[in-house]
């Protein structure tokens, strides 16, 4: 395994990915339980909720996503959403990730203070799930990207995989073998982003 530096360094976002794994399931869903237990929340609420989805479930969350692009997005121009999601589907999974309104509504009502605030918290718990569990799937071999169908395909995710309403899906994660490495990526100067006073 990498050092946590070059884990980060080489976390990229993977279009170009095939239906194999150089990883076990058993080994996938370690990664992820490991993320789901381990990374913070605020107040400790761990409102964080995870589905992934292997073989023909994940081969039917993006023919769910297509069908719905499809009637919103013009016919003259949904050759190029219609590669996209067979640029998804042709992946090994994909994982959901979720966060449990009914646990953040909880929280609001216990701590009246920071009601405005936990939304905001939830949010930042989980985009800090979502980089660890990146990091890691990556650091295994897997070539992976995050994608926001949400909230387009929302309902008809819960009811096909009868998940619980107050469940709000924030992100997917297709992930497969990668077989392209992405492009060279470009950085602001880091002086612009990162001061220090001592």
């Amino acid at each position: 395994m990498k050092d946590i530096k070059q884990l980060v360094e080489n976390r990229r976002s993977y279009y170009a990915i095939d239906k194999s794994s150089p990883i076990s399931d058993q080994e996938i869903r370690d990664i992820i339980e490991h993320a789901v237990k381990y990374v913070p929340s605020a107040f400790n609420s761990q409102s964080a909720r995870v589905v992934l989805l292997l073989g023909e479930n994940h081969d039917k969350l993006w023919e769910i996503t297509r069908e719905t692009l499809r009637k919103i997005v013009p016919a003259d121009s949904f050759s190029s959403t219609d590669d996209k999601i067979n640029g998804f589907k042709n992946g090994y999974g994909t994982i959901l990730f979720f966060e449990d309104e009914e646990v953040i509504e909880g929280l609001q009502e216990q701590f009246s203070l920071y009601k405005e605030s936990f939304p905001v918290w939830s949010l930042q718990s989980s985009g800090m799930l979502q980089y660890t569990v990146w990091v890691n799937i990556e650091g295994a071999g897997l070539g992976a990207s995050l994608q926001h169908y949400n909230p387009l395909i929302d309902d008809e995710v819960k009811e096909t995989w009868n998940l619980p309403k107050k469940w709000k899906l924030l992100a997917q994660m297709p992930f497969g073998k990668p077989t392209q490495e992405p492009g060279d990526k470009d950085f602001a100067p880091i002086e612009s982003r990162f001061k220090v006073y001592s």
